[in-house]
Parts: C-alpha cells; sequence; structure tokens
C-alpha cells in the first residue's frame, strides 16, 4: 500500500482540499481497476498530473444522420460540456425511448421483480392506488427472494421522496412504505428531503396543500441493478395510465447508474431518513433543514453532493477519457453516445443543469432547430431571452388548457390553467412584436381525457433531419427548476443512427397531437382570462 499512499500525498499536494476531498474515495476504485487490466494504477494518474489536456481519443466514423458533421465534428460540438459535468461513453444500443405511460411502468414492474443488488428509486412522491400498491408488492418479492438466499441478502432499496408531498394526508407515501420498512428494516431505506427555505413561521403558516410550492425534491430516477430509467414521471397511477411524459432507459449501464445512485444517495444523506415507527431523524452530524441554520445546511449539502459529481470528474481525468465503454471488451465503433448527467439545486448553491442548458440555448446559431416542450410553459427570463434572441429555430410544446394537470381543480389551483394561457399569450405577442414568427412557433398539444407533463428538448445541427441530442429529465425550464427545486436530467449526445431515430418518433409523436398556435388561439371563448388571474400570475410563476 505504500505506493498509493505516495500518489496519494502528491496528488494532495497538487490539489485543493475540495479536489483531494473526494479522491480518496476513488483510489480503492483505481486499485481494483489495475488488478483487473494487470497495469499500474500509476498509470492511470498520468492525465490528471499533466499540465496539457489529454490527448483527443480515437473515435468512431458516423453511422447516423450527424453524417455530414461527422464524429469528430459532433464531438468537438457538444466537448464543451465536459468543463461542467462528467461525461459518460455508452453504446447507442444500450439506450431505449419508452413512450407511453404503460411502457415506463411495466419496465419498472419487470427490473424490481429481477434485481439482484439495488433498487434505488427518486421521485417527487409514491401515490396511494393500486397500481402503486402493486410497485411495492413488487419490491417486497424482491426482498422476500433476497433474504430467502443461502448467502446475507444482497439487495438494498433505496427510496428518496419529498418530505412535504410525501407526508400529505393520512394515508400517503409514507405509509404505503413504512410495512416494508418495518419487515426489511436492514435492507430497506426510505429518504425525505426537506427543502431548508420552509422552515419558522412559513412553515406553520402555509397550508399543508401548497406547503411544496416552497421547494421540492423533483427528481425523477429509477434504478434498478445497472439499468436505470430518467424521466420526469412521478410514482402515481396517472403517470402509469394516461399522463404523458418522457422516459429514457438505459440498460447495462454501470457508471451511469453508477453515478445516479451516488448521487441519490448523498441526497439521501441531507434528508430526513423514515424510521419504521412513522418517526424521522437526521444522519448523526448531518445539519436539520428547518431547525438548523439554514446556511449550514445549504453548505453542507453542497459538499456532500458536489462530492459525487467531483468524484466521477476527477475519476475520468484519471483514467485519462470520458469513462471507457460500459462493457471492457466492447469495440470503438460501438462507443457512439454519450451522457452528461445535469443537476439543478439551487436552494443549496448548485447550478450545474442552468449554466448547461444556458450555454447550449446561446450556441443554438441560425444553423440549428431545437424542438422544446414542457407541460408548464413557463420558461426563467434568462431562457426567454436566449430563444428570442438567438438564431436557431424553435418549435415549443406545451399543455393546451384541457390537458394541463391542474384543469379541473378545486379553489385557486383551478385557475393555473388559465394563468399559463396568460403566460403563453404575452410570449406569442413579444414574439410577434419582435418578428420573430418565422423562427419561433408556439404548439398546443391536446389529447382527450390525457393530461401533458413531457419536457426536454431534440437539437438539431445544420442539414440534420434526426437530433443529435436530446436534453430528458425532471427540469422544466421555469423559475421552480430553475430557483426552488432539486432537479436532474440528462444531455444525450449519439451518433447511433437508430438511437437518433427512436428520438426523432418521439419527437414525432408528441408533435402530431398538437396545434399551431396563432393569434386566433387566444379570441377563442375558453381562452378568456379573467382579471385576478392576470394579476396573480407572477405569483404562479414563481411557485407552480
Amino acid at each position: 500500500m505504500a505506493a498509493p499512499m505516495s500518489w496519494r500525498r502528491l496528488v494532495y499536494s497538487v490539489y485543493t482540499p475540495a479536489i483531494t476531498g473526494v479522491f480518496t474515495r476513488i483510489s480503492d476504485r483505481l486499485l481494483r481497476a489495475r488488478d483487473r487490466r494487470g497495469g499500474s494504477s500509476v498509470l492511470l494518474l498520468a492525465p490528471l498530473l499533466a499540465e496539457a489536456d489529454p490527448a483527443p481519443r480515437r473515435v468512431s466514423r458516423p453511422t447516423g444522420s450527424a453524417g455530414a458533421q461527422g464524429t469528430d465534428g459532433l464531438c468537438a460540438h457538444f466537448r464543451w460540456m465536459e468543463e461542467h459535468v462528467p461525461a459518460f461513453r455508452v453504446p447507442g444500443t444500450h439506450i431505449h425511448i419508452l413512450t407511453s405511460p404503460d411502457q415506463f411502468y411495466q419496465a419498472m414492474k419487470a427490473r424490481i421483480k429481477t434485481a439482484k443488488r439495488r433498487v434505488v428509486m427518486a421521485s417527487l412522491y409514491l401515490g396511494t392506488g393500486q397500481l402503486e400498491q402493486e410497485l411495492v408488492d413488487c419490491m417486497e418479492e424482491a426482498l422476500q427472494r433476497s433474504q430467502a438466499n443461502a448467502h446475507a441478502p444482497d439487495l438494498k432499496v433505496s427510496i428518496l421522496l419529498d418530505y412535504t408531498r410525501g407526508s400529505r394526508g393520512q394515508i400517503n407515501s409514507r405509509t404505503m412504505l413504512l410495512p416494508l420498512l418495518q419487515r426489511f428494516t436492514s435492507q430497506m431505506r426510505v429518504s425525505l428531503y426537506h427543502t431548508p427555505d420552509l422552515r419558522g413561521l412559513l412553515r406553520l403558516l402555509v397550508p399543508q396543500r401548497f406547503n411544496e410550492t416552497i421547494g421540492v425534491q423533483h427528481i425523477k430516477v429509477y434504478l434498478f441493478d445497472d439499468s436505470i430509467i430518467i424521466s420526469g414521471a412521478n410514482l402515481s397511477d396517472s403517470y402509469f395510465t394516461n399522463r404523458q411524459d418522457r422516459y429514457v432507459l438505459l440498460e447495462n449501464c454501470r457508471e451511469v447508474a453508477d453515478f445516479f445512485s451516488d448521487l441519490v444517495e448523498a441526497v439521501g444523506d441531507v434528508s430526513l431518513q423514515l424510521q419504521p415507527d412513522d418517526s424521522v431523524t437526521m444522519l448523526e452530524g448531518m445539519v436539520h433543514p428547518y431547525k438548523g441554520n439554514r446556511q449550514d445546511f445549504s453548505a453542507a449539502a453542497r459538499q456532500r453532493i458536489m462530492e459525487v459529481v467531483n468524484a466521477a470528474h476527477i475519476r475520468q481525468r484519471l483514467t485519462g477519457r470520458s469513462e471507457d465503454s460500459e462493457d471492457e471488451g466492447m469495440s470503438e465503433g460501438e462507443e457512439d453516445t454519450w451522457v452528461f448527467p445535469l443537476v439543478q439545486m439551487k436552494p443549496l448553491g448548485i447550478q450545474v443543469d442552468e449554466q448547461v442548458t444556458q450555454r447550449l440555448l446561446t450556441d443554438a446559431g441560425p444553423d440549428s432547430t431545437v424542438f422544446l416542450t414542457s407541460g408548464y410553459f413557463n420558461l426563467t427570463r434568462a431562457y426567454m431571452r436566449l430563444v428570442l434572441g438567438a438564431g436557431a429555430n424553435y418549435r415549443i410544446l406545451t399543455a393546451s388548457p384541457e390537458v394541463n394537470g391542474f384543469f379541473g381543480a378545486k379553489g385557486v389551483a383551478g385557475a393555473i390553467p388559465a394563468a399559463y394561457i396568460h403566460i403563453a399569450r404575452q410570449f406569442y405577442n413579444q414574439v410577434c412584436r419582435l418578428g420573430q414568427q418565422e423562427r419561433v412557433h408556439l404548439h398546443e398539444y391536446h389529447r382527450s381525457q390525457w393530461t401533458f407533463h413531457a419536457k426536454g428538448l431534440w437539437y438539431y445541427l445544420q442539414g440534420q433531419d434526426r437530433p443529435c441530442l436530446t436534453l430528458i429529465g425532471s427540469p422544466n425550464f421555469g423559475y421552480r427548476s430553475v430557483h426552488r427545486d432539486l432537479e436532474a436530467q440528462i444531455a444525450i449526445v449519439t451518433e447511433n443512427e437508430e438511437l437518433q431515430n427512436q428520438l426523432q418518433e418521439e419527437q414525432e409523436t408528441l408533435y402530431q397531437r398538437s396545434t399551431e398556435v396563432s393569434s386566433s388561439t387566444f379570441e377563442q371563448p375558453d381562452r378568456h382570462v379573467q382579471l385576478w388571474v392576470k394579476l396573480v400570475t407572477p405569483l404562479i410563476k414563481n411557485f407552480f
């Protein structure tokens, strides 16, 4: 062990405490990698210790519509993302676009039942209906099978939910999971994130129905061994039946799964821990989110979460490339897709997703086309300036009033669809005032008896008829996503022809159910917005 320790000291002497703090977590992995490959871990340090950037890695020739652009060109076009986040190289054949709520639900059930090592699920909440109970039953079945093994149980189940939304009502997410926690205490973990912004008098005064407006855990990650689903969908029956969202399944992508497992664990570590008696406690030594000092909590949470991002970043520099292919024996020709994890947690001082999204929209020139969708169309001022001021062609898809998730809601919430009509009209009028109607198009999604919750974008370079990049995950591009909630999504950059086809089909399927907005749209009787709704719209933009 003398040699590894000496190299540790060398790295500690070169890099800042923030960087060296995660080095110890990496060293064991390096030693294991050395044993597998029969080489020296010292050689793996060369890229980190060299002053110059590592030499560009060899990449394959294009097979898809990245075509004329070429692999090197496509790689160079988005290589800047590596400055902000880890870049995982995976085979495009391992990525599958799911298109329906039922596909999403069945994929989760099947993979929970066969999981052997880990099930990690992060969502806003877990519903309380029959479909949600069947998911819990799948977890119970998997845990029972694990305990029946002759050896010690290997399967671990970790659930991360939002405290406020998961605790609402007498029957809630917590009561759904308590039987599992009581029976499989050593294998089960339920973490409930509580925003540090809901505290003191505010916490006492805001009604339970609206306390989630202050800030929530909004990440949607569903992980089973080395496969993972990234989505914007929650664990609730409508998301399994008639609420349209987006979902991407990455199969046998160990490094990506490890990253998100570590990320959920880190957020879980700074969250309240559900106990078998339905009480909650914090891990020893962790600042309480609403009883402790707000700045101290945010600083501790930021440090713990950024350890995960920094560790993955350094690990890639140590190995000299952006994560080798997921299968050690895979040929270079199959390494045709990059996955960039983007995290946004502004209450904790983390704004990686915001920085990357702004750069992506800034770089989208006249030769690019962007299809952007959000169930709640409420672009931040910065995003709106970029859309209206850049040269790219935009087609923006949002929910029509009748497929808005708040349509028909009681009380103040029932006015939210009207507020989004007002927001859409303001945006459309601004497009017209700037004479951008030929470049920026607004569409509304329609589907009887369904609601619309899809978010993300598809990015087309010049001359391409299929997207080479997509953003998919939990952010909505609005104020809440940027400033209030914990969010995560992935940017997928691919040269794989079949994956590009899947993305194109997904985009077309969603937009085929839409109509383009025109000035006459807002003259329809059902688009009338009452004055009081217009007056409270700025408040709604910040909290819904």
